[in-house]
């Protein structure tokens, strides 16, 4: 029995498979560094989830954090048969192991909330801290993990704005009571503990084929900071998918290279907050999406993406939203209805330059109720959301700097100040808006604002250092939907009301952070400050420029076992 246990411990401790990690890990970003420098390839195009991060890195590559444990996958066993037809070919023939963790995250806010991509952890005022854990399981096609989330705000006292719905703590402001956004600012007076499942599931796969079901986070899209359709954002839902992971396109008769596609549909169940109404009935939606990917053969790097999300009403009729062609919206005296969004986006990769250049272009609605060129040509930019950025790295010695600036804007646009109130995040079919449990599920910073962030990393071989600054104006659109009923007289000068109540009411979060990791043996240690100044938090005229300062501390520890 003694020689069994030293051979399995043998076996884990010595042979690495692959490495599967969390969207946004410290180590995901880190082999997606390795990729601008053409080290390693990315395994996704435009649809990331844990179990579709699987980074493959040779062992005679060197980069700079060889010698830190990145975290590994391992074979328990593994059969000396591994397919002798087409089928059997399709998938691994044995037994694979990852472990998650453990890992603990802590932070606390000194004035107000504040924190995204970070699950179902409200990151309110006070204390908040999460813990999670995790096992897979892959073999025969078959996978299965189990990683939930446990987490608890203090969610201590501080001033909010008068709800526009019916709990106290809702939103405050939408098309009219109980129809905008379920998207509290603050959830209740108490202190709360939270359970997710987190990125737990269920799926089989053979060869780039793939279908689950389970609760895993999706990343859609090529932002680094704030996805518009969706992120890890808010906590996780259960959805079923079905779809290709990245896979090769060739004419093997030729020779030839076709590119690369991705393709993923799925479906789930969005919930309501406690902090939105009072109506049972409408407490879930139905969520339907797919993606599609295309890396191309002609421009190296050149990855291109397009997304659609529906959301409906959790009833029967709105089973054919599920179809990702369908896009008639049949509602009809409140029987049925959806929110639909779509959005293409690029992200070039030129590791010769160790450039990663990328954007998105996202669109709610329709201008008319017909779709033709010259509505397209008049008001492409109706109801749009877009971001942008950059990335590059500079070799400095034995150091290497990492630089990401990206820029991100979901104001309403100019067309809809002459028609009637509107957010990107808003529908008056969809009473929830765009959001599950009380969280955005795209960008985490809000929809109908804007805003620009840049970080600087120093990576070197334990580790590594960042500074970063961050400017966010999170729903400029509560003040420009003003302007909708009313207008400004230039010969009135400062005399305008409309001037009086907005110019200078608009909400800014602007942040200054430094955080740092330090790799230790088995032991990754994260840590870090964040100052917000938070301008107008209340959207007050007076006083002018209300001011709160916001100290955010975190420290974060994991271990890798293996």
């Amino acid at each position: 029995m003694k020689k069994f246990v030293c051979v399995i411990i043998t076996v884990l401790l010595s042979i690495q498979i692959y490495s599967q990690e969390a969207l946004k890990s410290i180590e995901e970003e880190y082999f997606d560094f390795l990729s601008l420098q053409g080290l390693i390839d990315r395994p996704t195009l435009g649809y990331r989830t844990l179990s579709d991060s699987v980074w493959n890195i040779n062992e005679d590559v060197q980069h700079i954090w060889k010698n830190n444990n990145l975290g590994k996958s391992h074979i328990l066993f593994k059969s000396e048969n591994q397919g002798k037809n087409w089928f059997s070919k399709g998938f691994f023939h044995g037994l694979k192991l990852k472990l998650f963790g453990p890992e603990w995250f802590n932070s606390y806010n000194t004035a107000a909330p504040y924190g995204q991509n970070d699950g179902a952890l409200w990151q309110g005022r006070g204390y908040n801290t999460s813990f999670t854990t995790g096992v897979r399981l892959e073999g025969y096609g078959f996978e299965a993990t189990f990683k939930p989330q446990l987490s608890f705000s203090q969610n201590l006292d501080f001033e909010i704005m008068p709800s526009n719905y019916d709990s106290e703590f809702g939103y405050f402001w939408g098309y009219g009571k109980n129809i905008g956004i379920d998207a509290p600012q603050r959830f209740g007076d108490k202190s709360f503990f939270t359970f997710d499942w987190g990125d737990s599931e269920i799926r089989y796969s053979w060869k780039t084929l793939t279908i689950g079901f389970g609760t895993q986070s999706i990343w859609l899209g090529p932002a680094q900071i704030n996805p518009i359709l969706h992120s890890n954002n808010a906590p996780t839902y259960p959805k079923i998918d079905i779809g290709l992971r990245k896979t090769e396109i060739n004419i093997p008769w030729w020779d030839l290279y076709l590119g690369d596609l991705e393709f993923r549909c799925w479906a789930g169940k969005l919930s309501e907050s406690d902090y939105f109404d009072n109506d049972e009935s409408n407490n879930n939606n139905l969520i339907s999406a797919f993606s599609f990917s295309y890396l191309s053969p002609f421009l190296d790097g050149l990855n291109i993406t397009f997304n659609k999300i529906c959301i409906s009403k959790w009833e029967k009729e709105s089973l054919k939203y599920i179809n990702p062609f369908y896009y008639k919206n049949n509602y009809k005296h409140g029987v049925s209805g959806e929110d639909q969004k779509i959005s293409i986006g690029y992200n070039w990769q030129i590791p010769k330059g160790r450039v990663n250049v990328y954007g998105e272009l996202a669109i709610d609605d329709r201008a008319n109720n017909k779709t033709t060129f010259e509505s397209i040509a008049t008001h492409y930019w109706h109801t749009s959301a877009y971001l942008w950025g950059i990335k590059k790295q500079i070799v400095i010695n034995n150091y290497i700097l990492d630089i990401n600036f990206e820029w991100y804007n979901s104001e309403m646009s100019q067309d809809m100040q002459v028609q009637w109130y509107y957010s990107f995040g808003f529908h008056n079919l969809i009473q929830q808006g765009y959001t599950n449990s009380g969280q955005y599920l795209g960008s985490g910073s809000g929809y109908g604002g804007q805003g620009q962030f840049l970080k600087i990393k120093l990576l070197y071989p334990k580790g590594f250092s960042s500074l970063y600054f961050y400017r966010n104006q999170p729903d400029n659109d509560y003040l420009f939907k003003e302007s909708i009923y009313d207008k400004a007289n230039p010969n009135l000068g400062d005399q305008s009301d409309l001037h009086k109540r907005t110019w200078n009411c608009y909400k800014t979060y602007f942040s200054i952070g430094f955080e740092s990791v330090f790799y230790k043996k088995n032991f990754v240690f994260q840590y870090g400050i964040i100052y917000t100044l938070i301008i107008n938090p209340l959207y007050k005229s007076e006083p002018r420029y209300e001011k709160w300062n916001n100290f955010t501390f975190l420290l974060s520890v994991k271990y890798n076992l293996f």
